[in-house]
């Protein structure tokens, strides 16, 4: 490989660290006419009795230059921590082949296959070092492709023996995700108590609330039943499918939830304006395209060439959609401080100011702990401590669903809007203040 190429695999691949989970189900993969220095495969937190099993299959090299070298092809195990000494490797010597470096963990190469036609290896190896390792398969031999069949399995041992298919920072999810699913039924059951006990107070908008709140707890029990036959099998049978379908819903009803929140509809209006429609109309195709991203992530993982790509198109698309929920708000509480000049109703008006801002606080700050912090908990924690972000951003969208429901909770007697006629002239005043603009 030239020096230009070298460091620049590297380089993508060091992004690709940063954003790729742990994973470590069974997976078979089919490589074809493969020209690429480096493909990450997996990424997996192994304990003091992880193992690691390869089996390769219909292995065919070609080149348009001599015949490879077969020892300059193959699969080796790289820690993060190993990953920028492999580079500054690189930098200072542009010929060395990454399977030669001393931060490696070289597992095979190709000269350990079996004789043509067959072409195969299966081995497992146990890891004597417990860490977060990558899989990587390197080929440093110029001008070639590869084409081969991958099967890989990456497990620790428990105490009893048994095979646990979940990266070490992620053998927790299970029961996690099933505690968080139990929360959210309990929180649906009260919210339709509420609802029923308060019948003249309902609107539209709290049956999507509902609806919303079943999408959420149906979701996280699949997330739960899919963990948990990783962990056992190696394989979701079939969850993930079901997973899939509920994020999909969970998210767009999410996302229209804050939307037609923010507009005031059903709420304080029945109807929606044009610019309001156009925004639902970008966040659900957005959200669809944001899916379809997840899907492609979650299950094909960082060996498919187009994997950042896709990444990248997930995290734009999530952007957008974030950026685009706040602009009703916005607009409700501008629409909000105009007709407070107008109608003489300002202490009703200032009610609803105060609750429309306090909303876009929440918000805003849901979006950021999510999207920030969650992430940057993601990357300085320990590959042991995985969950925490997970467990982090569970926590967060509990407490911004309950504040969120609590603020727009179907009661006649609303706090927001039944003022004292007393306080009118008070009202006024602050409405007069430049507090509310945004």
């Amino acid at each position: 490989m030239t020096k230009t190429s070298s460091f620049f695999a590297f380089s993508v691949f060091f992004f690709l660290l940063l954003f790729s989970p742990s994973s470590g189900e069974i997976k078979t993969l089919t490589i074809t006419s493969d020209t690429r220095p480096m493909i990450l495969f997996e990424k997996f937190g192994f304990t003091h009795t992880g193992h690691i099993s390869i089996a390769v299959s219909s292995v065919s090299v070609s080149s348009s230059l001599s015949p490879p070298d077969p020892s300059r092809l193959g699969f080796f195990l790289l820690s993060d921590e190993s990953l920028l000494q492999v580079l500054l490797e690189i930098r200072q010597n542009p010929q060395l082949c990454v399977l030669d470096s001393q931060y490696t963990y070289k597992l095979f190469t190709f000269r350990d296959l079996s004789p043509p036609p067959a072409s195969s290896f299966n081995h497992s190896y146990p890891v004597s070092s417990p860490n977060e390792y990558s899989l990587f398969f390197a080929n440093c031999a110029p001008e070639s492709s590869v084409s081969m069949d991958v099967r890989t399995e990456l497990y620790n041992l428990d105490l009893d023996n048994s095979r646990d298919y979940l990266s070490a920072g992620l053998t927790h999810h299970p029961t996690l995700f099933f505690l968080f699913s139990l929360a959210y039924f309990a929180f649906l059951a009260f919210w339709i108590y509420l609802c029923y006990t308060n019948k003249r107070s309902v609107h539209r908008i709290h049956l999507l609330m509902a609806g919303l709140l079943l999408m959420k707890a149906l979701n996280l029990i699949c997330a739960a039943e899919d963990e948990h036959y990783v962990k056992v099998t190696g394989t979701p049978h079939g969850w993930d499918v079901l997973f899939y379908i509920f994020q999909f819903i969970r998210l767009v009803l999410l996302f229209t939830v804050i939307v037609l929140i923010g507009t005031g509809w059903s709420f304080l209006k029945p109807f929606l304006q044009e610019k309001e429609k156009k925004v639902l109309m970008i966040v659900i195709p957005l959200q669809v395209l944001a899916n379809i991203a997840s899907v492609v992530i979650g299950e094909t993982g960082p060996f498919i060439k187009d994997w950042v790509t896709w990444n990248q198109v997930f995290l734009l698309v999530d952007i957008i959609c974030c950026c685009a929920i706040i602009f009703p708000i916005v607009w409700s509480i501008r629409s909000l401080r105009e007709t407070s000049k107008t109608d003489g109703k300002a202490a009703r008006n200032l009610a609803k100011l105060t609750l429309f801002r306090q909303f876009y606080m929440v918000v805003i700050g849901y979006l950021y702990f999510t999207r920030i912090v969650v992430f940057a908990l993601r990357t300085i924690a320990a590959y042991k401590y995985q969950w925490v972000s997970n467990a982090a951003e569970e926590i967060a969208s509990l407490a911004f669903y309950l504040v969120m429901f609590y603020m727009f909770r179907p009661v006649e007697k609303n706090e927001y809007f039944v003022l004292d006629e007393e306080e009118e002239e008070a009202a006024e005043l602050a409405l007069r203040d430049e507090e509310f603009e945004l």
